[in-house]
């Protein structure tokens, strides 16, 4: 039996556009109707969604149904053993969030890897090495894993190359919500400071044929930030998609 292939690490080395959606309500019929769809990937996001390690493994295996959709779950932070436990259990692509310098992005990428490379616990016997039938997983499992890490502070902004040329990263992800709270602009990632810095990002990732990534619920933003270069670009969160389904349809009855 083979390692499976990650779709996501792919297409990303093929350049192009991946749109995402983000998963925060838990549960795998959700995620499953995110890929159904038709959206490229769907983040799992066990940071801020309500989703601890064993819940995010049903959404795991609800997509694994949907083969043209990549799972890529968000962790609650950057730490060895958190990582191993969703590697273990059939992660391969990994956000990690609050990067904010090249030392904490080579300590994730250390903990995505065996050693000698790295820190991570081995165990023959799990879901991600199909309990032990990819006979050659430990020898193989790096060149399907995939490392995002988040950036979302100005030490970050003001790292970025740095983070960007350690080996094992593959893809940056720029966190605007927090972003624009570090730079002194709490809940308006609008502001042209905020979306100057976040453009400026693009260019200079762009400039290290880095692939980049964004998430913000305006579409016109969203706009820009694809024509500056993000490559993985979530167009919204379940839960904001849900609300506003909700008050539209609330607010039409409302005057009988």
């Amino acid at each position: 039996m083979h390692i499976p292939h990650n779709l996501f690490k792919r297409r990303l080395r093929e350049g192009g556009q991946q749109f995402g959606a983000w998963h925060t309500m838990g549960g795998g019929q959700q995620a499953e109707l995110l890929a159904a769809a038709g959206y490229d990937w769907v983040l799992i996001d066990s940071e801020h969604g309500a989703m601890e390690v064993t819940d995010v493994l049903p959404v795991l295996q609800g997509l694994s149904g949907f083969p043209d959709c990549a799972p890529v779950v968000r962790i609650a932070e950057n730490d060895t053993a958190l990582i191993k436990r969703h590697l273990d259990q059939g992660a391969q692509t990994l956000m990690v969030p609050m990067v904010h310098s090249a030392q904490a992005a080579r300590a994730a990428v250390a903990a995505m890897r065996y050693a000698p490379e790295g820190a991570r616990g081995m165990n023959g016997i799990t879901r991600a090495s199909r309990f032990g039938a990819v006979s050659d997983y430990v020898a193989q499992a790096a060149s399907e894993l995939c490392l995002i890490v988040q950036i979302e502070s100005r030490a970050g902004m003001d790292a970025l190359e740095e983070i960007a040329a350690v080996p094992g990263v593959d893809a940056i992800f720029i966190g605007p919500a927090d972003l624009a709270a570090d730079m002194g602009y709490p809940g308006n990632l609008a502001a042209p400071e905020v979306e100057a810095a976040v453009l400026d990002g693009f260019a200079r990732l762009k400039a290290l044929d880095m692939p980049s990534g964004i998430i913000t619920l305006d579409e016109a933003a969203l706009r820009r930030y694809i024509a500056a270069g993000s490559r993985f670009t979530a167009l919204g969160i379940d839960a904001a998609w849900l609300m506003t389904a909700a008050r539209a349809s609330l607010a039409r009855f409302q005057d009988i």
